[in-house]
């Protein structure tokens, strides 16, 4: 049996449907959507259509044209902010992002915008009081992650999105870690731009995400070409999506993010929720039990996503993550999880953490097998 606890990097396996959706599409449709007038071609700007509409319903979006399709979160990041950001302006963001994040802030300050980063503690929260005194100046933009891919810890989004709307300052979330599992509500939470990954919690496949854009903002495009719309224009569309949708659209992985999305609404986000925090829980609980083991990250479940990171003394966590691999096949992630900034808030630069993230579909023998494997793992060191 092969256990799969990574699923903050991919969620795996998808639910049936996504599979069906995927392969249906690429073998029966075809046609490039807003390339034609005939039927498939209709059909498959269809299901664009109706993929928006479905991620806008999840979101809380009430045009679905807001909602802009990418290739992955990361690329709905450098859109957000490549596009919005010019020399003079100022963006606070904190110690905890991803490299998705941290290296377009460093293009981005290298050609004159101005970078403040406030640390979080050592659990990876980021106190809201420091965020909004780094704010005092009146920055363009705050960009955060909702759920830190290495420890888990959610950030107060809910109470810094509407300060953040009162102060003139814009919002953009980097959901992929939360996107699926909590409530990301734009409009409640007051969330200007929001970038997704289709692959992690919505279950689509790779080659999938999006970005919000609140209504009258508006951003310069990544790439400019054709949309399949008015091709007499030498400039891209002013409205979205097609300003900044240019190129075939990825049909196949699209109708595979619709069915993940769909998945999600018919079974209904607190009833994965539920599911993945307790596995969570038990881990939480479980694992500081083994000798040597020690848990980075947030200190209370309420603060708390699917991802865990945990050091043992005396073990590499690379030849943690080989062995349970090799001897358990336990797949788990260790290293710095593309967050260099993180381990360096929480103390585990450079060697990394092991990371569990499970899923959907993971259940608590799976979990006793960790805990197990792990076990066995300490009894042979210290033997």
């Amino acid at each position: 049996m092969t256990i799969y606890l990574d699923n903050a990097a991919t969620s795996h396996p998808k639910p049936e449907a996504i599979y069906r959706a995927a392969d249906r599409t690429l073998r029966e449709l075809g046609a490039s959507p807003g390339r034609g007038s005939y039927r498939a071609a209709i059909e498959a700007s269809r299901l664009l259509f109706e993929t928006r509409l479905a991620a806008a319903r999840l979101f809380g979006v009430a045009d679905a044209a807001r909602i802009v399709f990418t290739a992955s979160a990361t690329e709905a990041l450098n859109l957000a902010l490549f596009g919005l950001l010019n020399p003079g302006d100022r963006v606070v963001t904190t110690s905890m992002e991803h490299n998705a994040v941290l290296r377009p802030l460093e293009l981005l300050r290298r050609r004159g915008v101005e970078i403040v980063k406030v640390a979080a503690g050592t659990d990876g929260f980021v106190e809201p009081a420091d965020l909004k005194a780094a704010c005092a100046h009146r920055p363009r933009l705050l960009v955060l992650s909702h759920c830190s891919n290495v420890t888990g810890t959610r950030q107060a989004i809910e109470e810094l999105g509407p300060w953040c709307r009162k102060q003139g300052i814009l919002t953009l979330v980097d959901g992929a870690q939360s996107a699926g599992l909590f409530d990301l509500d734009v409009e409640a939470m007051t969330i200007d731009l929001l970038a997704v990954p289709g692959h992690k919690g919505l279950f689509g496949p790779p080659g999938t995400g999006l970005l919000y854009v609140r209504e009258e903002l508006q951003i310069r495009p990544l790439l400019v070409g054709g949309t399949g719309g008015d091709s007499t224009s030498p400039l891209p569309a002013p409205q979205l999506p097609e300003g900044l949708e240019s190129g075939t659209a990825n049909s196949s992985g699209l109708a595979g993010l619709k069915a993940g999305i769909e998945f999600l609404l018919a079974t209904g986000l607190d009833t994965i929720r539920r599911h993945e925090l307790n596995l969570v829980r038990r881990l939480r609980q479980e694992l500081p039990q083994i000798p040597g083991l020690r848990l980075h990250g947030a200190g209370a479940m309420d603060r708390q996503g699917t991802a865990l990171s945990f050091t043992i003394d005396g073990h590499d966590p690379a030849a943690i993550a080989f062995l349970l691999d090799r001897d358990h096949a336990i797949h788990t992630r260790a290293g710095l999880h593309c967050a260099p900034d993180a381990h360096r808030t929480i103390g585990t630069f450079p060697q990394g953490t092991v990371r569990v993230s499970p899923g959907w579909f993971n259940n608590e023998q799976h979990i006793e097998h960790l805990l197990t494997a792990l076990g066995e793992l300490t009894n042979s060191h210290r033997g």
